[in-house]
């Protein structure tokens, strides 16, 4: 797929100290122009910690893009009541538009239940990014849930992708 090479795989313990230093390394940088310094350290503090990563690890929810030994792309998902859902989708910004996107979200369904029939995907109203690829891989808006804080930067955009029977 676009000449990527390295591998896409389900994490293991032994990489939640490298998905942590990913996190630290890329995700202020990314989310600071678009929501502030304070909520993209809140997003780090929060969502890429010990703690968070290798519960999510050791419930098989992280997969991890590796090349060269080195981690450039982290895809988690979980469940939103019946929904699954993506909450997590990062890649090394040098390593952005070469394919690892797609080819973390399809090995995060491939871990999805076989009976799920969607999934789901959040992200900040600001991360058009973000929103343009959703729209590529088939995600759909259904929902922007405002703010708490009323910044409309912070709003969260939710999508949904239909699942095809007989993935597998």
């Amino acid at each position: 797929m676009g000449g990527v090479g390295g591998l896409v795989r389900d994490a293991g313990i032994g990489d939640v100290a490298a998905i942590c230093q990913f996190g630290e390394a890329h995700i202020r940088p990314h989310y600071t122009p678009l929501i502030g310094a304070e909520a993209a350290d809140a997003q780090v503090r929060l969502w890429w910690n010990e703690e968070q990563i290798d519960a999510a690890v050791n419930g098989g929810l992280v997969v991890v893009g590796e090349d060269e030994g080195r981690v450039v792309g982290v895809g988690q998902r979980g469940r939103s009541g019946a929904d699954q859902v993506i909450y997590k989708l990062y890649v090394d910004p040098g390593r952005l538009g070469c394919g690892w996107g797609p080819r973390l979200v399809e090995a995060l369904i491939r871990q999805m239940p076989s009976d799920a029939d969607r999934v789901c995907v959040e992200h900040f109203a600001a991360n058009v990014r973000a929103g343009a690829f959703y729209e590529r891989e088939g995600f759909t808006v259904e929902r922007v849930e405002p703010s708490a804080s009323g910044h409309p930067a912070l709003d969260v955009v939710w999508r949904a992708r239909p699942l095809g029977t007989g993935r597998a």
